[in-house]
């Protein structure tokens, strides 16, 4: 039996790409977002429990006034943290790439640092840096860490579209500098200044950051995405932190790698 595919339909049939130009709207994902923040829509919950295995057991609650209520559900968990190790923001897919001076290639599509941030003069200081970017699916836990210790510098918000994020969408698209978006720019003794940004996607109509204090520390929660795929995009500036071998020889082959939050995929370099 052949198995449909509705984010490769979408992105890769004639029919689908003219549907793609109404579906990405973010008007369009607002109304779905209403769906689903609405009563009625927790009916379809324990159809996404079964279907992706969900253990809920770990979970603040287990009863849930709506869907986005259940997807956005809150864990018990405890982090421990220990000097020098770079931990992962998210449950997420990841793939980490290289900036040649301030350009890096996902698959088919070249990116520039400064059209994702918008700011030539910061994309300067990640020139030939590290680029980290975690792959959310709708199964993955969708609240998300600062990832270390910090000072805040600065804050944006970029408005845009809402691509997928799956594979089939990037392919030929640059979903990254076309959604919607919001970052942050961080500075510690330890790396330097980083960024750490959210990247709405198809579905995804809201990212929700909580307000904090200009100082935040590692594991402190930093928000949550509603219902859908979603990306978290991590800049470090060059020389500044080293992948785990077991992440970056899998990364250079074209593999994406399930890390959990809280997971060690790195470390800072001296």
């Amino acid at each position: 039996m052949i198995k449909f595919d509705s984010v490769d339909f979408l992105y890769n049939t004639p029919v689908g790409r003219a549907l793609l130009k109404v579906l990405v709207r973010k008007n369009v994902s607002r109304i779905g977002g209403k769906i689903l923040n609405s009563s009625p829509s927790k009916v379809a919950v324990p159809y996404f429990i079964k279907k992706y295995d969900i253990d809920l057991s770990d979970c603040e609650k287990n009863k849930f006034n709506s869907f986005n209520d259940f997807f956005t559900r809150k864990k018990k968990y405890d982090i421990s943290f220990k000097d020098g190790n770079l931990i992962s923001p998210c449950d997420s897919f990841l793939s980490i790439y290289k900036v040649n001076g301030k350009e890096f290639k996902i698959k088919n599509c070249m990116y520039t640092v400064d059209r994702l941030l918008r700011s030539k003069k910061l994309a300067e200081k990640f020139k030939d840096g590290y680029v980290f970017v975690f792959r959310l699916e709708p199964r993955h836990y969708h609240r998300y860490i600062y990832f270390q210790d910090g000072e805040i510098l600065k804050e944006r918000r970029i408005e845009g579209v809402l691509h997928s994020v799956r594979p089939a969408a990037y392919e030929n698209h640059k979903v990254f500098v076309e959604n919607s978006r919001e970052y942050v720019l961080m500075k510690n003794d330890d790396l330097g200044f980083f960024v750490q940004m959210e990247v709405g996607a198809l579905m995804v109509g809201k990212i929700h950051n909580h307000k904090t204090q200009p100082k935040v520390k590692k594991g402190q929660e930093k928000g949550y995405f509603e219902f859908g795929g979603s990306t978290i995009i991590v800049l470090f500036e060059k020389d500044k932190v080293k992948p785990a071998d077991s992440i970056s020889d899998k990364c250079d082959t074209g593999f994406e790698i399930p890390v959990k939050l809280g997971s060690i995929i790195g470390s800072y370099t001296k």
